[in-house]
């Protein structure tokens, strides 16, 4: 029995045929939160937008003036540095950001240190759904990561299919 050719437009069409089938939902995670995070800065219920300070400066207060005034913070369960993520200084907006582990944000006036704004982050999150994270970090390697790979596979094939017909017409008009 002879053996089969390769046929690379089958091939390509079985390619597109499961893998868009395999890679449906965590590409429709990926896409839906993208949107978001592309929106990210124009919503503050995404990301809370940066305040600027009463002067635009190096920072003037010091570490604990920063711890004290997050504890003072109504919302925002800080009580020690061990509740703060990460501290974000914009001497250009004269603020710095606190944010704690409990995904709250403070923007804090580096001259005054009064709590120019306390809003709930979703960014973070959106952020950890998106790359798939928020999951497992198994799901992130073995799902998302093997999904984005499938995707560029498909991207790959499609481009192949949208040409084959035109490379055909080709191969017609110069060996005529």
């Amino acid at each position: 029995m002879p053996k089969k050719k390769f046929n690379l437009n089958k091939w390509s069409r079985k390619v597109h045929y499961w893998g868009a089938f395999v890679v449906a939902l965590p590409v429709l995670i990926i896409f839906s939160t993208g949107i978001f995070l592309q929106l990210k800065k124009d919503f503050g219920w995404i990301q809370p937008p940066t305040q600027v300070g009463s002067k635009k400066n190096l920072p003037s207060i010091t570490f604990d003036e920063i711890l004290e005034s997050a504890k003072s913070a109504k919302n925002v369960k800080i009580y020690s540095w061990d509740d703060i993520d990460r501290l974000d200084v914009r001497p250009e907006k004269g603020i710095v950001k606190v944010r704690s582990k409990e995904k709250w944000e403070l923007q804090i006036d580096t001259e005054t240190g009064v709590i120019l704004q306390e809003a709930y982050r979703r960014s973070d999150l959106i952020e950890s759904i998106h790359d798939g994270s928020w999951f497992n970090s198994k799901v992130k390697y073995f799902i998302f990561f093997p999904s984005g790979i499938i995707l560029l596979v498909l991207w790959l094939t499609g481009i192949y299919l949208v040409l084959l017909p035109y490379q055909k017409k080709w191969q017609k008009r110069v060996f005529k």
